[in-house]
């Protein structure tokens, strides 16, 4: 595989599941059936630092997650080498979407707007924190924001110009901002 090759998400390993080498991974794919018995993925290390190939030998979902059986991971110390990975594809492999559907890794680097006021650019998508994926968006003097990536605040995205546009409810955005050195000390007098 060349170097320059980008890779998508599509699901991460949060722990081993049984005795064989089984692991168990939150999907990030919404792509009904995208995962498959034979099918190659490249798992990325949690280092970020190393990938290697893998084959689904067996799936099946269990609680909200989905087991997969790795071709040669066959112990519990196999699988928990995989444990934090991102199970990934080449870019150029992912399923074509159906018109005003996007993926989540296309939103990083993406500016966020909110009521036509850009708020920041988004530095990551979390996963399992709601029913919606959260944005974590960096904003002017270090601030971050955790916004929802819900379709009642989405306005539209517009991929070619990187840009994401919210109607975010009033008060969201302070929901999460730094506290002023007024309410630390406001704390503090309360402990």
């Amino acid at each position: 595989m060349p170097e320059s090759t980008e890779f998508i998400t599509l699901a991460r390993v949060v722990k081993t599941q049984g005795r064989h080498g089984e692991v168990a991974a939150e999907v990030h794919s919404d792509i009904p059936d995208r995962f498959t018995v034979g099918m190659k993925l490249f798992a990325l290390s949690k280092s970020g630092d190393s990938r290697r190939e893998v084959e689904i030998e067996s799936l099946w979902p269990h609680k909200g997650l989905l087991v997969l059986k790795f071709v040669g991971v066959d112990s519990m110390s196999d699988a928990e080498t995989l444990i934090g990975s991102e199970l990934q594809v080449p870019r150029t492999e992912r399923a074509e979407l159906e018109p005003g559907w996007n993926y989540v890794s296309d939103l990083v680097g993406c500016a966020v707007f909110d009521h036509g006021n850009e708020i920041g650019r988004i530095e990551d998508v979390q996963f399992g924190t709601g029913e919606a994926p959260l944005l974590t968006v960096a904003g002017a003097g270090g601030k971050k924001y955790d916004v929802p990536f819900a379709e009642a605040y989405l306005e539209g995205v517009d991929l070619p110009r990187k840009q994401v546009r919210m109607t975010l409810p009033e008060g969201m955005l302070e929901i999460n901002a730094p506290l002023t050195a007024e309410e630390k000390q406001h704390q503090r007098s309360r402990d």
